[in-house]
């Protein structure tokens, strides 16, 4: 019954993920760059849910290997390909590996220490990309492509023009189906759907991991570590590897982002990056399946649809009011959107702490409680 339950999950997700741009449309968020944003940060944020979620650990380190999947991408793109899989695997390698010594470190404490070990770590990681290694990272202007990039395995590009990246031939910038539905405009591009395959890839490893007896090892590490540790069983190798695990995700997510723009910057290792995957994470619900992905998509969207409305916008929207009202409603929302779209960001996160504690997934569920009940009172 349990796999029947899980084939059905996955196969409603991947519906659900690849009728993205039909779903989405009415929102204004069905175009390419952004539902490619959502795919990405959702597998930042599985990856991140599965050390934070079911260990307890708490992280604020996980933008080094975003970060560090972006440089290796970028790398791969100037020595030898523009095709995205050879890209991919590096990103996720080197993730893996930079992982493997953070987590050896920073895991010999646990609770704030550990957090704040992974913080400085983070830290470390921006200011040498940002300074210390440029030959490597292009400081603060950022690793990108150069005409006279050797990329072993492609042929010359046209003169005086970059090339674009790739999935064997397929560009990933390319849009192959612009079609109209009920109004609305849908753009279908490669980028999206190779970003929306590996979410789905993903969710899948994801959902192994939480039904496997390694993630009851670590649901058992996050409700008493203390005790498990006196049957004998040692709790860091497992903590390690699920630390290792979710950089690799991170790697992953890192990757895809050079293969919508093949820059790399480090702005992408700063803290506050690493700070947006909580966000992510608790705002969906902690532990969960669905959860992170649906806290990243409501934060990218909020960053990117929220932060776009102007006053001119505000005063479209209120030119129903009367009178001095209209300017009066405008001054009062405008803080909340464009610049200030944080405001609003900030003030959901505190709604959904104090009255949803399993966040996003939480309230589905107690909704979803509270029409059976209405129904079964009118029956």
């Amino acid at each position: 019954m349990a796999k029947y339950n899980d084939k059905r999950t996955l196969l409603i997700f991947a519906i659900i993920v690849l009728l993205a741009p039909v779903l989405l449309a009415p929102t204004g968020a069905a175009y390419p760059d952004l539902m490619q944003r959502f795919a990405i940060y959702g597998i930042f944020a599985i990856g991140f849910n599965i050390l934070f979620g079911l260990t307890g650990y708490l992280s604020f380190g996980h933008a080094a290997f975003l970060g560090v999947g972006s440089y290796a991408a970028v790398w791969m793109f100037k020595l030898l390909t523009m095709n995205i899989i050879p890209a991919l695997i590096l990103a996720v390698v080197m993730a893996g590996i930079f992982s493997l010594i953070i987590g050896y470190i920073s895991l010999r404490r646990s609770g704030i220490y550990f957090s704040i070990l992974t913080l400085a770590f983070a830290q470390m990681s921006y200011n040498m990309a940002y300074s210390v290694l440029t030959p490597l990272t292009n400081g603060e202007t950022g690793l990108q492509l150069r005409l006279d990039d050797p990329r072993i395995l492609d042929a010359a590009p046209p003169e005086g023009t970059l090339p674009s990246t790739n999935f064997f031939g397929l560009e990933m910038k390319e849009v192959f189906w612009n079609p109209t539905f009920l109004g609305y405009e849908l753009q279908f591009n490669y980028g999206f759907y190779v970003s929306a395959l590996l979410l789905i890839l993903s969710f899948y490893i994801a959902m192994r991991i939480f039904r496997s007896p390694f993630g009851m090892m670590l649901r058992a590490i996050k409700t008493n570590q203390t005790r498990l540790n006196y049957t004998g069983i040692s709790s860091r190798p497992y903590t390690l590897a699920a630390f290792v695990i979710s950089g690799m995700f991170a790697g992953l997510a890192g990757g895809l982002l050079a293969t919508m723009d093949p820059l790399a910057g480090a702005e992408r290792m700063q803290w506050t990056v690493g700070g947006e995957v909580v966000l992510m994470v608790v705002l969906g619900g902690l532990g969960t399946l669905t959860g992170p992905i649906l806290g990243a998509v409501f934060i990218k969207y909020l960053e990117n649809i929220l932060s776009k409305i102007n006053e001119v916008v505000l005063q479209g929207w209120f030119a129903f009011l009367p009178g001095w009202t209209e300017g009066f409603v405008v001054a009062i929302v405008y803080p909340f959107v464009g610049k200030g779209w944080h405001l609003t960001l900030g003030a959901l996160f505190m709604i959904v702490v104090i009255f949803l504690p399993g966040g996003l997934v939480d309230g589905s569920k107690r909704i979803g409680k509270l029409f059976r009940r209405i129904a079964k009172r009118e029956a």
